[in-house]
């Protein structure tokens, strides 16, 4: 299984579209997650939104700005793999 995500578009609805590999298009909520500890920095929709980029070969948020990887906000690629719906191309009226 590859669970490497290619490319991330994050939406004003607090999701994100995330691209994998192998061609699946999954579909992370994070409307729970900006609730929770470090991640409550996300809560800004233009933070969630600007920062929200690929590092660590998965989903990420660069809050720094300097795309170093070991001081991102990042999910496992596993678990969005696995616990994040698989969702259609998303139309761009929709982002």
């Amino acid at each position: 299984m590859n669970y490497k995500v290619i490319q991330v578009i994050p939406t004003r609805d607090f999701e994100v579209y995330i691209y994998f590999a192998d061609g699946k298009i999954k579909l992370f909520d994070a409307k729970e997650l900006i609730k929770k500890g470090v991640f409550k920095q996300l809560q800004d929709i233009d933070v969630f939104m600007g920062t929200c980029t690929v590092l660590n070969d998965t989903l990420a948020w660069d809050l720094i700005g300097n795309y170093d990887s070991t001081k991102c906000l990042d999910i496992d690629p596993i678990t969005l793999y696995n616990e994040c719906p698989e969702v259609e191309e998303p139309k761009i009226a929709t982002l």
